[in-house]
């Protein structure tokens, strides 16, 4: 699975367990790499205990605040989402302790924001530890209930956008009897479609924004019914 930086403003850009990006980007980025500078930046999560760290909804919440803005100050973080400054210290640190956030020199000697480390994360190849699977169950379980949350909140907003928006959002269901390639190949066409705006266009790069956009959660949720799986496979 992959997510754009946090899973959106009701959780941040999430995707299905798809393709990474091609090169060398899958290595987790260490503090202070490419501090300040904008530009897409990969990271690959398989430890346990980091992808745990992450399923939290308020990290969530500052991960995807920070993505927005850019960069953020503490003060500023705990303003925007209502929550005392010392709650959302602990869980910038917590996110900073796992190597999500980054501390940036300020404009001026007062606080030092902070800015992300990754624009985007996989957990894909996660699942294929008993230990690894149970993390991304339960990291997983916290991005569905969050696009849940925010699909609830469109949907009673939706009537003040214009008709163009409005027609292009909300949700569709399809049912398919495909092959396991057939599955993956169809992955990778939705993954190849989003990719582009992902790498041209990063999470925290504000100035990479055209005029008139505004942020899109994506959430791709890809399951099988209650059936037997296809023998040998």
């Amino acid at each position: 699975m992959s997510l754009e930086s946090s899973a959106g403003a009701g959780a941040g850009p999430a995707r299905s367990r798809g393709q990474e990006p091609a090169g060398p980007a899958d290595a987790a980025p260490g503090p202070g790499d490419r501090a300040g500078q904008p530009g897409h930046r990969f990271r690959l999560l398989d430890d346990p205990v980091v992808i745990r760290a992450l399923a939290h909804p308020l990290r969530l919440d500052l991960l995807s605040i920070t993505g927005h803005a850019g960069q953020i100050t503490t003060a500023d973080a705990a303003r925007e989402l209502g929550i005392s400054h010392g709650l959302a210290s602990h869980h910038l640190r917590q996110l900073a302790k796992y190597r999500f956030v980054e501390q940036v020199a300020g404009k001026d000697n007062r606080e030092r924001p902070w800015r992300l480390t990754s624009t985007s994360m996989s957990w894909r190849d996660s699942v294929e530890t008993a230990e690894g699977a149970a993390a991304a169950a339960v990291f997983e379980e916290v991005l569905a209930e969050r696009a849940v949350a925010a699909l609830r909140g469109w949907l009673r907003r939706r009537a003040d956008w214009p008709a163009g928006w409005r027609r292009h959002t909300g949700v569709g269901q399809s049912t398919v009897y495909l092959t396991l390639p057939e599955l993956a190949g169809l992955e990778a066409a939705i993954e190849a479609l989003i990719q582009p705006y992902v790498d041209e266009r990063p999470l925290d790069d504000v100035g990479s924004r055209p005029e008139g956009s505004v942020p899109v959660d994506i959430t791709q949720i890809i399951v099988i019914p209650q059936v037997q799986p296809p023998g040998g496979e």
